[in-house]
């Protein structure tokens, strides 16, 4: 025996789906953070992203985890080196360029954590 109960819709807070989107919650637009969001609209939004999400995704300003990943360094590294708030793009850029003392470190780091869990992994 089948239900005929409609089947309910799956929703999220903006700024959750802001997180899955890889944006910063505070540059989206007002309409999207005053609103829920559907799994529905979500993956419209991932595989037909409006102008404002592509250019949040191509100059920010960028999370914490997009900049980790754009710098090769983990959550904590960036709080180590000094990195609190979103980057934009071109600031990214920029440390990258100069490449301070600190993030050459936390690479270091980094590498040497994704080794370790390679290896254990292999275990």
């Amino acid at each position: 025996m089948t239900s005929s109960k409609p089947k309910s819709v799956q929703t999220m807070k903006p700024e959750t789906a802001a997180k899955k989107l890889g944006v910063l919650f505070s540059a989206t637009p007002a309409e999207f953070q005053a609103g829920v969001v559907s799994r529905d609209e979500l993956n419209e939004l991932q595989s037909k992203p409006p102008a404002w999400l592509t250019d949040l995704r191509r100059n920010g300003p960028h999370p914490k985890q997009v900049i980790a990943a754009k710098l090769g360094v983990s959550i904590s590294g960036l709080i180590r080196g000094g990195i609190t708030g979103p980057l934009t793009t071109a600031e990214i850029e920029a440390l990258k360029a100069d490449t301070p003392e600190w993030l050459e470190r936390e690479r270091s780091i980094q590498a040497e954590t994704r080794k370790e869990a390679v290896r254990l992994k292999q275990r």
